[in-house]
């Protein structure tokens, strides 16, 4: 941004880009990192897991942004 807070051509383009852009996974996990996922799993404590099953729930119930039930 520059000193009186005007924004350049150039960023313009691509906020225009990025608007018409739908969101998407960069790319499927290799097997080599899926094997290292799989591995540091059992490092997780039982208070992890709770927490993440916990919040998957929460997610999965949102009623619109921001919302929870």
């Amino acid at each position: 941004m520059s000193e009186h807070g005007e924004v350049s051509d150039a960023i313009k383009d691509v906020d225009a880009e990025a608007a018409h852009t739908t969101a998407h996974a960069d790319r499927v996990a290799t097997p080599d990192e899926e094997q290292t996922a799989d591995a540091q799993s059992g490092a997780l404590t039982d208070s992890v897991r709770e927490h993440e099953k916990d919040m998957m729930e929460t997610g999965a119930n949102v009623k619109g942004e921001g919302a929870m039930e």
